[in-house]
């Protein structure tokens, strides 16, 4: 038989067009029970659904949290699916299945295309360029006066540890207590604080791991730490009763899940670790909205304090929280807020051209104890920056009052170089500077650290002179360094180098011993007066005339007043005899 491959009309062996395959039928599938008893089902998988990842999620029912609208569309998709399954639909490819859902799950769909309608026209009401003014005014900013407004501090009230010195301390701190280490951490949330006219840093411990969880969830945390910022001790804080609340906890003790179950349509900041006067434990939960159109404007409106070891909280309004607490408005949201100030207070479009007295802050910020409360600290640049700034901000973490001080000078990682300089030799890092006020000069202060992050030295630099750097191995030591620097440079008068006479004791005599040693790179001079047992301290890098000390020689020394063997000395000088000076008399 001749075949013509070629030939239209050729129907193949089996009767078919030739190459031609019968399309795969789907093999039908029937639906579940009726129509009703289908939307009953599809309702209870989406409400199980919904309840599981709500428990997990914690996402807040609240039209401006991003995590609901995630939610709703989750439980629109899972009740789209359920209905596909129980109808016993099997669509042809997405058009297909598209298709179902316009039809048979109508609500769904329209809810879906609701939340987003509301999400851009919520978005559009909150965008910067329509409402630039709104967002300037988010935070109110004063002038202030550095000198009359800053008190000087004594320097044994300034706090030298940053959170990293704070941290490795408190871990030391826990290895130490056998009873401890082995079953708990120490959590790394550091939060500073007033505490009894103290700056102190404090933190809970936390569970080692989930096995150390359960040998120790039904007692609770045992413990919390108290670091006092000016002394660097380390205080372990026993309770009575564990904390058993707290952000590293699981399932019904969970913070974040209290929160949630008792404060559902809140926005929470992170909480943060406080105790009051009495040294009870709490966290601080600050709830915030969002105050220009659906999305943009977040600012503090009140804060939850919850008892850290019962579990009960009270809400308060922004302006009812108790004066104890000093974390309301975290550091970053004030920045945030005075980004916008200072960028849109002439309008959106000045920020972009023209940037008439535009200004940012700083990247990096620190806290400073004034009266009972903490206020954070922030540097203002050009936002041009040329690595100086204009002035500086102090907010009141608690009320967010903030004043501008109008003071140019050095950037504050400006500042950090140039001490760093002083001590290259050494190849210590600077922290980030604490604002003071030093004989009425703006100040930055800084710890200078090891590699090992080990507080070494201390370093002071003027704001406006940022070549002037004094450096000490204590506090007080740098402290009266920088303020002969100062008056040898005529910012302050020569009476106003002395920090404090109620801080210093000032003895006079013959040398009758002198002792050197080397200390974290500094020659140290160890001097006794005769009749005398106790030996006073003091570097070569802060007095030149120890290097030439003998002994026999007439000296006055002016030390830190206190009791011990051993005292830092902040000057040595050479003088003549009262016997002598009468003689040549």
């Amino acid at each position: 038989m001749n075949v013509n491959w070629n030939d239209p009309n050729f129907q193949g062996f089996a009767g078919q067009p030739f190459g031609h395959r019968q399309p795969k039928e789907h093999k039908p599938r029937k639906p579940i029970g009726t129509a009703r008893s289908r939307t009953l089902i599809n309702l209870a998988v989406t409400v199980v659904f919904g309840l599981i990842y709500y428990y997990f999620a914690l996402p807040p029912l609240n039209f401006q949290a991003e995590e609901f609208y995630t939610f709703i569309f989750l439980l629109c998709l899972v009740y789209c699916i359920c209905a596909v399954i129980t109808s016993g639909f099997t669509g042809d490819g997405a058009k297909g299945y598209f298709g179902f859902v316009k039809k048979q799950c109508k609500i769904p769909l329209w809810v879906v295309l609701a939340m987003v309608a509301v999400a851009l026209v919520g978005a559009a009401t909150s965008w910067v360029v329509f409402r630039a003014n709104s967002y300037q005014k988010l935070l109110p900013v004063e002038e202030g006066d550095f000198v009359s407004e800053v008190e000087e501090i004594s320097y044994d009230q300034i706090p030298m540890l940053d959170a990293a010195s704070a941290a490795l301390l408190g871990n030391r701190k826990l290895g130490e207590l056998s009873d401890m280490v082995s079953q708990f951490e120490v959590a790394d949330d550091y939060t500073q604080i007033n505490y009894k006219g103290r700056p102190v840093r404090v933190t809970s411990l936390r569970y080692g791991d989930i096995i150390k969880w359960l040998n120790n969830r039904k007692e609770g945390l045992p413990a919390y730490l108290i670091i006092d910022m000016v002394t660097q001790n380390v205080e372990v804080v026993r309770l009575d009763q564990g904390i058993k609340y707290t952000t590293a906890e699981h399932f019904g003790r969970n913070l974040y899940r209290i929160l949630r179950f008792k404060y559902p349509t809140y926005l929470f900041e992170a909480p943060a670790f406080e105790i009051d006067e009495e040294g009870n434990p709490y966290w601080v939960c600050a709830r915030y909205s969002k105050t220009i159109g659906l999305f943009g404007g977040k600012d503090i409106t009140g804060a939850v304090l919850v008892n850290a070891v019962t579990g009960e909280s009270t809400y308060y309004d922004v302006a009812n929280v108790p004066d104890w607490v000093d974390h309301v408005y975290t550091a970053e949201l004030i920045m945030q807020q005075y980004d916008y100030y200072g960028k849109y207070h002439n309008g959106f479009f000045n920020s972009l051209f023209g940037q008439r007295d535009v200004k940012v802050t700083t990247q990096g910020y620190n806290y400073i104890a004034i009266g009972d409360d903490v206020y954070m600290y922030t540097g203002v640049t050009s936002v041009v920056s040329d690595q100086s700034n204009v002035g500086f901000i102090l907010s009141n973490q608690r009320t967010k009052e903030t004043k501008f001080y109008s003071v140019a000078g050095a950037e504050e990682y400006s500042a950090m170089d140039s001490a760093q300089g002083q001590v290259q030799q050494m190849k210590y890092t600077a922290t980030f500077p604490l604002l003071l006020n030093i004989g009425n000069q703006p100040t930055y202060f800084m710890a200078l650290k090891d590699a090992a992050g080990l507080v070494k030295m201390y370093a002071m630099v003027n704001v406006g002179q940022y070549q002037i750097v004094a450096t000490g191995s204590t506090v007080a030591e740098c402290e009266t360094a920088y303020r002969v620097m100062l008056a040898n440079n005529n910012l302050i008068d020569e009476e106003k180098t002395e920090i404090g006479t109620a801080d210093q004791t000032e003895v006079s005599g013959v040398i009758a011993e002198i002792r050197s040693a080397v200390m974290d790179g500094n020659t140290e001079y160890f001097i006794r007066l005769q009749d005398s047992t106790v030996y006073y301290t003091i570097s070569a890098a802060d007095s030149q005339t120890a290097v030439i000390l003998n002994m026999g020689d007439y000296v006055t020394v002016k030390a830190k007043a206190g009791e011990g063997s051993i005292l830092s000395a902040y000057s040595v000088t050479v003088g003549t005899p009262p016997k002598a000076a009468a003689a040549a008399e």
